[in-house]
């Protein structure tokens, strides 16, 4: 089981952008998250908060249990430069009925923003050990034009970090929105 110390060492030993902050304050890399899960996988859940296309065509952690936050909108969102969001009015319904407020949750998108909104979701639902993976499945866009990856998902994440992934699907951890 984690101890006090090291969960208070996860809390603070992250610079944290303010999009990934969330009210609880709980913070793991995706190399941390996987070290936490791999230490107690029967008490550690990993949840996947992107959606179940990114899940699928971009890969995900072998464990992780596919619960969107949203859903891709066939819109455009200029200001964004991005597809529309729709939000998943059944998130915090299907968390619950997988998890109780007492698990260990380690939330994960592409980068880290969504999954710190899912995570802001969760504690106002009760859940009190919801960890934002900061860096995502992907990481973040490398910032050195004298580089081969400028622009690229090159920097960290769960894809860069060496932990294992797939673009296998388990039925039983996937979640497509009914029709």
């Amino acid at each position: 089981m984690m101890t006090a110390d090291k969960e208070s060492a996860l809390q603070t030993n992250h610079q944290v952008p303010g999009k990934k902050q969330t009210t609880l304050g709980l913070y793991v890399t995706a190399k941390e998250a996987y070290a936490m899960w791999e230490g107690e996988p029967e008490s550690i859940h990993v949840i996947d908060v992107r959606t179940p296309e990114e899940y699928v065509f971009v890969g995900h952690p072998e464990m992780a249990v596919n619960i969107p936050v949203g859903y891709v909108e066939q819109k455009w969102d200029s200001k964004e430069n991005d597809f529309v969001l729709m939000p998943n009015a059944d998130f915090v319904a299907s968390v619950n009925n997988r998890y109780s407020p007492s698990d260990t949750l380690l939330v994960m998108c592409r980068s880290g923003n969504r999954s710190a909104f899912a995570a802001n979701l969760l504690a106002k639902a009760g859940f009190s050990k919801v960890y934002n993976i900061i860096d995502g499945m992907e990481g973040d866009k490398v910032d050195d034009p004298g580089s081969d990856y400028h622009g690229k998902r090159m920097q960290d994440g769960w894809k860069n970090s060496g932990a294992p992934w797939t673009y296998d699907v388990n039925l039983d951890l996937l979640r497509i929105p009914a029709t």
